[in-house]
Formats: C-alpha cells, structure tokens, sequence
C-alpha cells in the first residue's frame, strides 16, 4: 500500500510539473505580447501558473502551499522567463495566439483533474471535489487575463471553457469510483478536457445563449 501511495505522488507530481510548465508558457507568452520586461514576464507567468493551485490549497487548508514546499517550481519559472526573452521576441501575433490557447488548455486539463484529486484525497464530497477541480484550472488563466488586460477567456461568450474542466473532473472522479486505477483515470480526464477544449476552439462549441 506504501508503495502504491509514493508510486501515486509521483504521478501527481509529475502532472502538476506538466502543468506548471503549460500555464506559465501561456503566461510568458501572453506577457510577450504585451511587451512586457523580464519583471513582468516573470510574474504573469508566476501568477499563471500557480494562481489556482494556491486558491485550492488555501481552500482545502493544505499548508505550506505547493509552489513553496517545491521551491524548484518557482525557480524553474524565472527560468523559462528568462529564457523567452529572446526566443519570442519575434513571434507571430496568430502563432502567439494559438500556442496560448493549446498551452492553456493543457494546463487546464492537467490542473484541473489534480485539483479534483487532492480534494478526493481530503474527503471532501464529490460535488465539492469537481468545483475545486474547475477553481484549480481556471482560477491562474483568469489572473493571467485580467493582469494583461483582458477579459478572461471564462468569462468570454465564446467556446467551452470551464465547461471543459467540469466534464474532465467528473469523468476522472467516476471512472476512479468505478474501480479503474488512478493512474488511468487521471489520464483520461487530462486528455478529455484537453481535447474538449481544443475541439470547442476548433469547431466554436458554445453553450446555449
């Protein structure tokens, strides 16, 4: 059982690096966008990429927060943003644009099926475990947004968004809760509200008006 349980949080620990490092992509570039300096790349990727994971620890009372028990996570950050200066310098508007929304939606997936599972592993009820899923996927992109002065993707009238993540959540959730190993119902939440999100950008998916 030990080594299911270290077996499990290195699963884990790997899906939120991916994650980190998906969100704080979409930041960088974002900031880039904005021509912002190394201060500002910095610190949109910063709040990127640990915005909602912070929201869910402070949520589910998880102490210290995830980004300063794993010091290497912030630092790995300052690298990628310094690092991107002069490779992004002169990238396309439209490829900024579609790299931002794949790297978003990756992150999104990633964030938000972990952010069901650390509820899950709190006990918290399955409702509570899915929104805290959805508040931990969208919450750094909605700081992102609102930073570089835009309206955040959620709450835009446009494709699926957090629609995305609460389908992804539920479908880890029960897919666990039917007997399938962990390790799977993790990847196939990741991957449905990955796809969900990039299906929905390309072919528009919209809720009803």
């Amino acid at each position: 059982m030990t080594t299911l349980h270290l077996g499990m949080s290195t699963v884990l620990h790997i899906v939120e690096v991916t994650g980190i490092i998906a969100f704080a992509s979409s930041g960088v570039i974002e900031a880039r966008q904005k021509e912002m300096d190394m201060v500002g790349v910095f610190t949109v990727a910063f709040i990127t990429a640990f915005g909602g994971g912070t929201l869910r620890d402070l949520l589910l009372d998880r102490r210290p927060l995830f980004w300063v028990e794993h010091q290497e996570y912030p630092i790995l950050i300052f690298l990628m943003a310094l690092i991107s200066i002069p490779f992004l310098r002169h990238l396309r508007h439209a490829v900024a644009e579609k790299a931002i929304i794949y790297a978003d939606a990756l992150g999104l997936g990633l964030f938000s099926v972990t952010g069901a599972s650390l509820a899950a592993e709190a006990q918290m009820p399955l409702f509570v475990c899915v929104m805290m899923g959805v508040i931990t996927g969208i919450f750094g992109g909605v700081l992102r947004d609102v930073i570089c002065n835009e309206i955040p993707l959620v709450f835009r009238r446009g494709q699926l968004y957090a629609t995305c993540s609460f389908v992804g959540c539920w479908l880890y959730l029960l897919i666990e809760k039917a007997g399938v190993t962990q390790s799977v119902s993790l990847l196939m939440g990741i991957s449905v509200t990955f796809l969900l999100r990039a299906l929905a950008v390309r072919f528009h998916w919209t809720l009803p008006g």
